[in-house]
């Protein structure tokens, strides 16, 4: 049960924290309209998908990527203290936290277009750049993460997995 209530607090932090980022630059360019709820959480901008362009764009839809992206990477460095605490509560919150933030984003931006748009469109548009080459960036990203996960954090929090998709790929020489 208390794995389950840490796995929802991180899902609960990670989703506040990436739509909460998109309504903040959002208002500050003036695009904030409404909080939408469905499945998940969605921020509803002013300007209509088809007339949308500017940097402000890859703002909007980028920056909340990259909050929770760095989340991901600051809790992996710090994670051999937070691995330590004697509260199994707060080790599992931040293991939960530190996976999700490591990988949601990074599937988000890279084969989540394929399904159903979202950021990946609005960096785009924003740069200037074809989607394709923001999914790309991000399925690299996506990759290192997966290994950062299966070499680092699972270690780290000793969690064990046999699982093809989250044990380690790359194997590096050791000195």
């Amino acid at each position: 049960m208390n794995k389950w209530l840490a796995f929802a607090l991180a899902a609960v932090i990670f989703l506040t924290l990436h739509e909460g980022a998109h309504a903040l630059i959002a208002a500050i360019y003036g695009e904030y309209e409404a909080f939408h709820w469905s499945i998940f959480p969605q921020v509803i901008f002013r300007t209509p998908v088809e007339e949308r362009a500017g940097i402000q764009w890859a703002l909007i839809s980028g920056t909340s990527n990259l909050v929770t992206l760095s989340l991901g990477y600051l809790l992996l460095v710090l994670g051999q203290r937070i691995a330590r605490s004697q509260s199994m509560f707060l080790k599992a919150s931040i293991y939960y936290l530190t996976l999700i933030a490591l990988l949601v984003d990074a599937i988000n931006l890279s084969i989540g277009p394929f399904i159903y748009g979202g950021d990946a469109n609005g960096i785009a548009v924003g740069l200037g750049i074809s989607r394709y080459l923001v999914q790309i960036i991000f399925f690299l990203i996506l990759l290192l993460n997966r290994e950062l996960v299966a070499q680092k954090l699972f270690p780290m929090y000793t969690v064990k997995t046999e699982h093809p998709l989250l044990r380690r790929w790359v194997q590096f020489k050791k000195k």
